[in-house]
């Protein structure tokens, strides 16, 4: 049969993944959650590790309103009103008024006129991109920009693509010019919070730029951001890289209900005329169900926390902890990259290194990511440790002392 021909080709594929140290590790599978006591925040246990409790280090809740009681019951309470899924896509039936009321409630946390739900943010990166570029649109990228916005500027297929040296704005501004020479449109997206290194875009030198060469293409220059890990965890107030830059509002801004907010699905928010385009030209809002009413309740709830006292408590929180980690990485001789965002890296620039590492952390019940290529540069392979405001001062130092005994197994 012809699939099992496939099958050995793939087969093929995979082997050559485990040689090339490529593969990606098995999924830990998450067994039970066990709340927080005596000074240490919550513990999971995974399937096949018995009751041995770990500590993660590795989510992008970095709010810890997945769990908040509130949260919950809104979910809970949304579920019973309006039943375990959506039933179909939104433009058909599955519009329901918590989806209506949660974009609304977007917009107006973002200071925008409007605001559009999505299954996912990578699928909104996907979905809002390619209706965006014509054959006559330049864009220019940041070369770590996330994979979705990768993929998405190959499925659209611009005019001219342009890729450059990260946070270069020098460099993005000479492709700006080289682009006006053929290009109608040009496009600038990047990443607000890189992914990998915690550190962010330079927003209010990119708007500036966008600009001054909005007179060089007949149909303009725009910037969109996808802040997905900036919205809820950046900002003085949870804004995001708009609010940390100190810059005035991107034209499109994309963000996640699936990391500070603890939910689950993206958005996009900007102007009414361009959520209206969307939603006649992304066709993965308009085939696609959305996310499910239930959780479209507890995302209003866990913005409603975030705009209020209790969210500002978490942010303060969030922050002191994130210092206390980068500094705790400090004294013990590690490298890392300066910043305020919950994602902390540890550059060891070695892949059996990393990898060797994480493999001590998880062996004394911690959770982390290794960072290899080609996820990143060779040479660039780290440790992505994400802070959450539900860990505590303990869960930190325990992080710290598995790291300190590691740097001791390896010192000459």
């Amino acid at each position: 049969m012809a699939m099992e021909r496939m099958e050995t080709l793939l087969k093929q594929e995979l082997a050559q993944l485990e040689r090339s140290g490529l593969r990606k590790s098995r999924e830990a599978i998450v067994a039970a959650v066990l709340p927080p006591r005596d000074g240490r925040g919550i513990r999971y246990l995974l399937k096949g590790e018995g009751d041995r409790p770990f500590l993660r280090m590795n989510s992008n809740g970095y709010l810890g309103l997945a769990f908040h009681p509130d949260v919950i019951r809104a979910e809970e309470e949304g579920v019973r009103a309006y039943g375990a899924g959506p039933g179909a896509v939104r433009f058909i039936s599955g519009t329901y008024e918590p989806h209506v009321l949660l974009e609304q409630r977007l917009a107006e946390f973002h200071r925008r006129e409007a605001a559009m739900l999505f299954s996912s943010a990578y699928a909104a990166v996907m979905g809002i991109l390619p209706a965006l570029i014509s054959p006559e649109t330049a864009v220019i990228s940041d070369e770590l920009n996330h994979n979705c916005i990768i993929n998405a500027i190959r499925l659209a297929r611009p005019g001219e693509k342009f890729v450059y040296a990260h946070l270069n704005v020098d460099q993005a501004e000479a492709f700006l010019r080289q682009a006006a020479k053929s290009c109608r449109r040009a496009l600038i997206v990047t990443d607000g919070v890189f992914s990998m290194r915690g550190d962010h875009a330079p927003l209010k030198e990119l708007l500036a730029l966008a600009t001054r060469h909005e007179e060089s293409f007949a149909e303009g220059v725009f910037v969109l951001v996808d802040d997905s890990h900036g919205v809820g965890a950046f900002g003085q107030t949870g804004r995001g890289t708009e609010e940390y830059a100190g810059c005035g509002p991107v034209d499109i801004l994309i963000g996640t209900l699936g990391k500070a907010f603890g939910i689950n699905g993206g958005y996009v928010a900007g102007s009414s005329v361009l959520i209206d385009y969307l939603r006649e030209k992304a066709p993965l809002y308009i085939y696609s169900n959305p996310i499910t009413p239930g959780e479209a309740a507890a995302a209003l709830k866990a913005v409603e926390i975030v705009n209020a006292p209790e969210g500002q408590h978490r942010l303060d929180r969030l922050r002191k902890l994130t210092a206390r980690f980068r500094q705790g990485l400090g004294d013990l001789g590690f490298e890392t990259l300066p910043g305020g965002h919950p994602v902390v890296p540890l550059l060891l620039r070695d892949t059996e290194t990393t990898r060797s590492l994480v493999l001590h952390l998880r062996e004394r019940g911690i959770l982390a990511t290794a960072i290899v290529y080609p996820v990143v540069p060779r040479g660039d392979e780290e440790i992505r440790f994400q802070v959450s405001a539900d860990h505590t001062e303990s869960d930190l130092d325990e992080a710290l002392t598995a790291l300190r005994e590691f740097g001791r197994t390896r010192a000459p």
